[in-house]
């Protein structure tokens, strides 16, 4: 690690796919590797307080709300109106200042190893009337971790998730497969492999993490490997290789 920590964004093909349980998975992960590591959450919507998706990473983690969360860092923007943060905020009489949440993430980098970044929605949410979430990424430069899975549409939105990242030249990790709730296992299976084959095709590595059908996923972790979103080189033989998702949907 370098001086200061590294950022990664958690992003997803669309709401409700599992974002926020990936990301309070994979700090607890990280955590047991050694590495003093955060979540963030760039804007919530939809609650007021303490961000709800920041207090379900610590649920997961088993840490507890920290200073961080307290002092708002975590999560610089809570808005009431369950919509999209740049709606939620009009309502709310304010505008979401993305240095505001750029500040907040560099204080965070000071403290930890990791900083892990919970998008919301999907990729092209807006932030403000002019920015998306797509653009506060590329702009920062911070590598993702795309939450994708089996269940109807997921192709089509993955795939064009891939082109887009491809695109603007962004730094993808990997993806994390949420199979929850269990689907038939050939469509498990084929979603896989088409996964494997765009990553390839846009150059991406190989890499996509087997979450596995676990109702809510609190432990999965533990027989979870992460490794390959997070390594310094990553080749595409790293990857989790589908037979193994085939074999478990025998």
């Amino acid at each position: 690690m370098t001086a200061m920590g590294k950022v990664f964004c958690i992003s997803g093909i669309d709401t409700d796919i599992g974002k926020t349980i990936v990301t309070g998975l994979l700090a607890k992960y990280l955590v047991r590797q050694g590495l003093r590591t955060i979540t963030q959450k760039i804007v919530q919507t939809g609650c007021t307080g303490i961000s709800e998706d920041i207090l379900r990473h610590r649920q997961i983690m088993g840490s507890g709300i920290v200073d961080e969360d307290r002092q708002g860092l975590t999560c610089p923007y809570v808005f009431g109106t369950p919509c999209s943060p740049h709606l939620a905020a009009r309502l709310a009489g304010q505008v979401i200042d993305c240095g505001l949440i750029g500040a907040a993430t560099d204080r965070l980098r000071d403290r930890y190893d990791v900083v892990l970044l919970e998008g919301a929605g999907g990729l092209h949410v807006p932030l403000t009337e002019d920015v998306t979430l797509l653009d506060y990424i590329g702009e920062k430069g911070y590598p993702v971790i795309l939450v994708t899975s089996p269940r109807l549409g997921s192709i089509n939105h993955t795939v064009a998730a891939l082109e887009l990242l491809h695109h603007r030249g962004i730094d993808l990790r990997g993806l994390v497969y949420n199979r929850f709730p269990d689907q038939d296992p050939r469509i498990t299976a084929d979603s896989a492999a088409v996964f494997l084959r765009f990553l390839a095709r846009f150059a991406f590595p190989c890499c996509l993490v087997d979450l596995g059908p676990f109702p809510g996923a609190t432990t999965a972790c533990d027989t979870t490997d992460f490794s390959c979103l997070f390594g310094e080189k990553r080749e595409r033989d790293e990857v989790v290789n589908i037979s193994t998702i085939q074999g478990k949907n025998a």
